[in-house]
């Protein structure tokens, strides 16, 4: 048996395991499966994303608290918020992400949704069926993300880009949400536009550190181009669907600390 075959049988295993419904509760995609109307599931997965840095139990409390505060409709919240409900909003923090980020975000998801039914036209403005992967769609989101007047300085340390050679996790997450449908309960697969195929796997210390003992990565240093060579590898074990991988990956690092 060659070496990715076996590689490939012990990581379908592992996705088996973890890409379950039974996987929810404990990580920040539960946020957007509180809800069942796509609007609100892209906005309540877009802040679980954002938010997900640090101890997953801190991720799902804020991210609760967000949207206790949004009245659990968000995209109600964000079309229709009166005055009152914005001073409600002023005491939010989490982390380095304080009111004035979260303001601005609602500006953002206002203005779009005024124009587009769905958050997805906002990562394809700059990509289309050909892109090898989604460096384009994150690129031209972050620039149409703030392209609004007035945006904050201190906000834009929120939404990661290629350009800085960032890994982008936490939007690779997010897409990974909204692209994969593979019918087992956890991606939603609500976005057509872009295909498993190009989505890059999102990659931190806990992933990097379980794909080094594998050999799937050389790259020292953490960045876009470690997701990307990274993302490779796994296509050879899955050309069509390289990101299920995430969760084999995840499980082992994070769960099973498998180093």
């Amino acid at each position: 048996m060659s070496k990715n075959k076996q590689l490939k049988d012990f990581l379908d295993t592992k996705v088996a395991a973890y890409n379950q419904p039974a996987f929810i509760k404990d990580d920040p995609v539960c946020i957007p499966h509180l809800f069942s109307k796509q609007p609100d599931i892209e906005i309540a997965a877009l802040f679980a994303a954002v938010f997900a840095w640090g101890g997953r139990t801190t991720i799902i409390n804020k991210s609760k608290e967000l949207m206790q505060l949004m009245h659990m409709a968000p995209f109600d919240f964000v079309m229709h918020h009166s005055t009152a409900d914005l001073k409600a909003l002023m005491q939010f923090k989490h982390r380095t992400f304080n009111t004035t980020d979260l303001l601005y975000f609602i500006e953002f998801l206002r203005f779009h949704y005024t124009k587009h039914a769905s958050l997805e036209t906002a990562f394809t403005l700059q990509f289309d069926a050909g892109e090898d992967n989604t460096a384009k769609a994150l690129t031209g989101f972050h620039d149409y993300f703030f392209s609004l007047e007035d945006v904050p300085h201190r906000t834009k340390k929120h939404i990661a880009t290629p350009v800085k050679k960032s890994t982008c996790k936490r939007l690779n997450m997010f897409l990974r949400w909204m692209v994969r449908n593979d019918n087992c309960g956890v991606d939603f697969g609500l976005w057509k536009n872009i295909s498993p195929a190009q989505l890059i796997c999102p990659i931190d210390l806990h992933v990097a550190r379980v794909a080094k003992r594998f050999n799937l990565i050389q790259r020292k240093q953490i960045d876009w181009e470690t997701g990307v060579e990274l993302t490779n590898y796994l296509r050879l074990l899955d050309a069509t669907d390289p990101v299920k991988y995430d969760f084999a990956l995840f499980g082992l690092g994070v769960i099973e600390q498998y180093y």
